[in-house]
């Protein structure tokens, strides 16, 4: 005798539809916040890369509900089928094999049409104004202004590094941006292309500032090439993403965008000499 308080199959099925739906109309708060898509940076090829990025993620979505949507029919369509003899009649299309092999062929083809000039932008360094080189150390990072005369070492902010030993019980909520400041920041001018010349002194290392779209191997040895350009004011903020020792996740990256004019200000507090020892500390003492 049936359960007089099952639901039929159909109203059951209506029912799971709508707690799903419910459920995730709840979550959708939460999913705003995660920013799971890479964010569009403030660089130009950042920003490039960012619409490359949405086209390719619309192709590949587009195909995945193409596919596993007929999947899907499929499976609903015959999931009464037990016992039905299959149709052995079919065993080769050649149109179904042109069909498949010349459409995902166009698809690559645009794809690359696509995404060659912004591969060739970026490794284009043509016309910098400026260049840094960047070298990576167990754990820090040096940078040098060539021409200008300018050279420091960029390490873990003092109390990020004061709150990760064992035993601080520091609250890393008071700790400013923890593990993500430093003492020196790289300082660089808004609007102003930025060649930069990347390279290691000891391990592997990896340079990499999200917000810039560069993502470049510190090799011992070798000298990696490139270039970005910050069009907006702030601080931005990227790590070492190459697993270079023990203390890998200490060693952060900062970036300071200035307007040109502060940069410039600020470049020449830098290069400026260091004061004078006073007089009676340079001069010797008399003979007795």
């Amino acid at each position: 005798m049936p359960n007089a308080n099952r639901l039929p199959a159909p109203r059951a099925a209506r029912g799971r539809a709508l707690l799903w739906a419910a459920l995730l109309a709840a979550s959708l708060p939460a999913q705003a916040a995660w920013d799971l898509n890479m964010p569009v940076g403030v660089s130009p090829i950042s920003r490039e890369v960012y619409d490359l990025h949405m086209l390719i993620l619309g192709i590949c979505t587009v195909i995945a509900l193409v596919t596993f949507g007929a999947m899907a029919y499929a499976i609903f369509a015959n999931r009464k089928s037990q016992g039905a003899v299959p149709d052995t009649g079919m065993t080769h299309s050649t149109k179904a094999e042109i069909i498949w092999t010349v459409v995902p062929t166009l698809i690559l083809v645009f794809m690359g049409f696509e995404s060659a000039p912004a591969l060739i932008r970026i490794e284009d360094t043509r016309n910098a104004e400026m260049t840094i080189k960047i070298t990576g150390y167990q754990w820090k990072w040096q940078y040098e202004y060539l021409g200008e005369g300018v050279s420091f070492f960029s390490t873990l902010a003092a109390d990020s590094n004061a709150a990760r030993r064992l035993g601080a019980n520091a609250d890393l909520g008071q700790v400013d941006n923890y593990l993500l400041n430093v003492d020196e920041p790289l300082v660089v001018p808004v609007g102003v292309k930025i060649r930069y010349l990347l390279t290691a002194e000891d391990v592997l290392h990896a340079w990499w500032m999200p917000d810039f779209a560069v993502k470049r191997d510190a090799i011992p040895g070798y000298v990696n090439e490139g270039w970005f350009q910050v069009d907006e004011p702030g601080t931005y903020r990227g790590q070492c993403a190459e697993l270079c020792g023990k203390d890998h996740g200490f060693m952060p990256i900062v970036v300071r965008a200035l307007p040109r004019t502060e940069f410039d200000a600020w470049l020449a507090d830098r290069k400026a000499p260091a004061p004078a020892a006073t007089t009676a500390a340079a001069t010797p003492a008399a003979a007795p």
